[in-house]
């Protein structure tokens, strides 16, 4: 068996060192590298790895967000970094493994042999995905999120939403008069918002509390909220009681 690598890593001595031992081991093959967590990201979304060695400190994201950012990929994460503070993090949420710099040949060897042996019990991609809910619930509420436009990812701060719209798996986020959508379910955004700061109106809707001009009742128990721009969103009867509660 043969596994296809990416490797991440913000400093060039250590992705050198890295991308080195994946070159001298029989078992993986060079798909990609990236220099940042951003970065990262593109190049695991078109490679599509099996296994990625990730630095944890970067800029922009972290080696924790960047699994969290994931959508259709799930490679095997083995956590690289020259802080050992992490470690209880990392394994606490089912990490397959964590190297320390400078990496011997001894502990790399180790890991890949970790790594194999979970592709062969075919359970990576449900660890993995568990690995990402876990990083999301443990790191707080989000105060950004990845999306993707034309192969490229980039960041879109919750403190500029004005709205939420599900639709199917993804979510449609609105910042004035642009919007922008990630693969993500509605539950999934729900828990990572905080909701002193967005309030759920309808199945398919969240909106942020704070951009809320109006709000008038219907005939039938529902509300109308009235947004910046004359944005007019209608509430359900299930998620009456959520406005009720902004208006006492």
């Amino acid at each position: 068996m043969t596994l296809r690598v990416v490797v991440v890593d913000d400093e060039d001595l250590p992705r050198q060192r890295v991308r080195d031992l994946v070159n001298g081991h029989a078992s993986l093959t060079l798909a990609g590298e990236a220099a940042d967590g951003a970065q990262a990201l593109d190049v695991i979304v078109a490679e599509r790895p099996d296994l990625v060695f990730l630095d944890i400190q970067m800029p922009e994201l972290d080696g924790f967000q960047v699994v969290a950012a994931f959508d259709d990929v799930a490679p095997a994460i083995v956590f690289v970094t020259a802080y050992d503070h992490y470690a209880i993090r990392a394994f606490e949420i089912d990490a397959v493994d964590y190297l320390l710099k400078p990496i011997t040949q001894e502990r790399f060897d180790a890991a890949v042999e970790r790594v194999l042996g979970r592709v062969e019990q075919r359970d990576t991609v449900q660890q993995v995905r568990a690995l990402a809910e876990q990083m999301n619930e443990r790191r707080g509420y989000a105060t950004r999120f990845v999306a993707r436009r034309r192969g490229r990812h980039y960041f879109v701060r919750v403190n500029d939403i004005d709205w939420l719209e599900s639709n199917g798996n993804y979510v449609r986020l609105h910042t004035g008069e642009t919007s922008h959508l990630i693969r993500e379910p509605m539950k999934g955004v729900e828990t990572r918002l905080d909701p002193r700061q967005f309030v759920r109106v309808h199945r398919s809707i969240m909106v942020a509390i704070d951009r809320i001009q109006s709000i008038e009742s219907g005939e039938h128990g529902e509300y109308v909220l009235m947004l910046p721009g004359g944005r007019r969103l209608v509430s359900s009867r299930t998620f009456s009681e959520r406005v009720r509660r902004l208006l006492r």
